[in-house]
């Protein structure tokens, strides 16, 4: 075994080289264990790779490049067709509870956030999703589960004997807590062999012009997580895959954690996925239709003749605001991060020579940091640090042949994100959609005279409706719900 000496003679001498010396300035004031736990992390920086990065990345801005021509992809619509033509969606959907019912499905959750941005002390999984109830978004995606395999198990097995494993990606920053949390709640009742933490991927971040790697103290690198796309690099390493291999999983629904309504197991969205004739069965997304053509989401088109993502600032102007001859967009499909992905493109991803990487993408930061000079901390006003993370829409184009089929989706239904504290996707528009679900819902199901209506033609109450209660609105047919109040908050 090297000496203590002689290891930090060699991983010094591999940072001068990469112009990275200066992680290690502060090395003689740290305890023994501080400098341990810095040479190891130092050790284990890719110095190699990401040499070719910061000069791609850091001391240069690329420009944003769409290899290929734009076109709009053909989406299977709400109405039953696609391009035109109608598909048969009550055979996908029996096809798709086919899956379910046997354990072909597992639910992905990417949950690696913090609550920063919403004023929230913890992993943004414990930040209240219920419009009512005020149950955490782990919960929320929990009670799909629960009902889903109540709906599809207990008819085939007699006792609910279908299991649905959940498989969460963590970041380092929050994994503890996270399963703390799970722990606390007694795993939202799910069990605890069925629910598997894995944290993600990170990079380090780096000094804006420069490249030079950032100390967030002076015995610590200064890390971010790499981005949603690094969950397919995670899945392979944590043994994510192998688990599923071994419980016969073939399709894994991937969601992330900001969307309390979305439907993380659709059987709908899996027989597409697995049996359309025009998908590889590899990687499949959802799709809502843009509200107006500066919506802030990534647009899913055809790029090249391959489905992928365009970023809307990727996105030229004049396509973003083209519209067909009945004045719709033509370029109105907005990605929702909901995809389907088989457990089989993971490994066929990661198991080549060489593995595999998705590209780059650059964001301007602000990161605290320590001083490189006197190792005190400073908090930027401006931003002075690249991060660079990964997304996984980027996996869409490498699926056989570029086929990858889109599901619309309703966006009442199914979208309902927090992601900002107020104004657009805040707790306040995630309850007001909640409460208009829930209220279609009931008006389909013949129970509209419940709910009291503003002047506005707005439900003037608060509402909560867990799938646990109803997966669909023809389950709420029957149901016996009391005339609601004005103002009134209930959970159906």
């Amino acid at each position: 075994m090297a000496s203590a000496a002689a290891t930090f003679d060699a991983v010094k001498t591999n940072l001068d080289r990469a112009g990275q010396g200066h992680l290690l300035a502060f090395y003689a004031r740290l305890s023994g264990a501080e400098q341990a736990a810095l040479l190891a992390q130092c050790a284990a920086l890719d110095l190699a790779g990401l040499s070719g990065l910061i000069e791609k990345y850091v001391k240069a801005k690329p420009a944003a490049e769409v290899a290929g021509a734009i076109e709009p992809v053909h989406a299977y619509g709400l109405d039953g067709t696609v391009n035109g033509k109608s598909y048969d969606r009550a055979g996908y959907l029996a096809k798709g509870e086919a899956l379910i019912r046997s354990g072909k499905a597992a639910c992905f959750t990417v949950a690696g956030g913090q609550g920063s941005r919403l004023g929230y002390d913890g992993p943004k999984g414990c930040y209240p999703g219920g419009a009512v109830s005020g149950k955490p978004l782990f919960a929320c995606i929990a009670d799909w589960i629960l009902a889903v395999q109540q709906r599809y198990g207990s008819r085939i097995y007699g006792g609910g004997g279908l299991v649905i494993p959940w498989y969460i990606m963590t970041s380092p920053q929050n994994h503890e807590a996270t399963v703390a949390f799970f722990r606390q709640h007694r795993f939202f009742g799910l069990a605890e062999a069925d629910v598997m933490f894995f944290p993600q991927g990170v990079m380090p971040s780096m000094e804006l012009g420069t490249g030079r790697i950032l100390l967030s103290s002076p015995g610590e690198i200064g890390l971010n997580p790499d981005g949603h796309g690094g969950s397919l690099k995670a899945l392979w390493s944590s043994g994510a895959i192998a688990d599923m291999e071994r419980r016969g999983v073939e399709e894994i629904c991937y969601t992330q954690i900001d969307n309390p309504l979305v439907r993380a197991i659709d059987p709908l969205f899996l027989g597409l996925h697995r049996f359309a004739p025009d998908s590889s069965g590899e990687m499949s997304s959802k799709m809502v239709r843009k509200a107006h053509a500066a919506e802030k989401v990534g647009v899913l088109c055809k790029v090249g003749g391959k489905t992928a993502v365009v970023e809307y600032s990727d996105m030229p102007e004049t396509l973003s605001k083209k519209t067909n001859a009945d004045g719709q967009l033509t370029f109105d499909a907005g990605s929702i991060a909901v995809h389907v992905i088989s457990v089989a493109f993971v490994r066929k991803l990661n198991a080549g020579a060489g593995g595999f990487s998705l590209p780059y993408h650059r964001a301007e930061k602000k990161v605290a940091h320590a001083d490189f000079v006197t190792g005190q901390p400073v908090s930027p006003e401006k931003p002075n640090a690249i991060k660079l993370e990964t997304f996984v829409f980027d996996a869409l184009p490498l699926c056989e042949g570029g086929r990858s089929i889109v599901l619309e989706t309703d966006r009442v239904d199914e979208f309902a994100p927090i992601k900002n504290a107020e104004g657009a996707d805040s707790p306040a528009t995630c309850r007001q959609i909640q409460t208009r679900r829930a209220s279609n819902w009931l008006a389909k199901a013949g129970l509209g005279g419940v709910v009291p209506m503003s002047a506005g033609g707005e439900p003037d109450c608060v509402l909560e409706l867990p799938p646990t209660t109803a997966l669909y609105p023809e389950d709420l047919r029957g149901l016996s719900v009391a005339k609601i109040a004005a103002g009134e908050k209930r959970v159906l």
